[in-house]
């Protein structure tokens, strides 16, 4: 790849920052995690195309609720040459399991709104009754 070429294909870390909305250090850890492969000029740092869409996933993992090593290992499993079929079909298997655990949260905390609404709603009239508003 000639100096031109990799210009056009590559970010800088501070590309990236902008693009993804991350911070250098997030890049730089994602890096010691085995997550991003820059390559490496000096101290430059320079995202790869690759780089660019794992980090895209990487941060859809994260706001999904993976953990960066499950997010790893379904990164790792694009090179196993059988066309991404493992990769979608673990990528998938987690993503249910997952779902299961976020709706188990979201009835939780919808049980715990109502509980906090009902406790505001009886210590309002209680305030009230001793004169004060609310």
């Amino acid at each position: 790849m000639t100096n031109k070429e990799q210009k056009t294909t590559t970010f800088t870390i501070s590309k990236m920052c902008e693009k993804f909305s991350v911070t250098a250090r997030t890049l730089r850890f994602y890096e010691s995690k085995e997550l991003l492969f820059p390559i490496r000029v000096g101290q430059k740092r320079l995202f790869t195309r690759r780089d660019q869409a794992r980090l895209k996933l990487i941060l859809q993992g994260k706001r999904f609720g993976f953990s960066l090593e499950e997010i790893r290992q379904l990164l790792n499993l694009y090179d196993i040459g059988d066309q991404q079929t493992t990769q979608l079909a673990r990528t998938y298997e987690l993503a249910e399991q997952r779902l299961v655990i976020m709706e188990g949260q979201r009835d939780e905390l919808i049980s715990a709104i109502v509980d906090l609404k009902g406790m505001l709603g009886a210590g309002s009239k209680e305030l009230l009754k001793r004169g004060i508003t609310v």
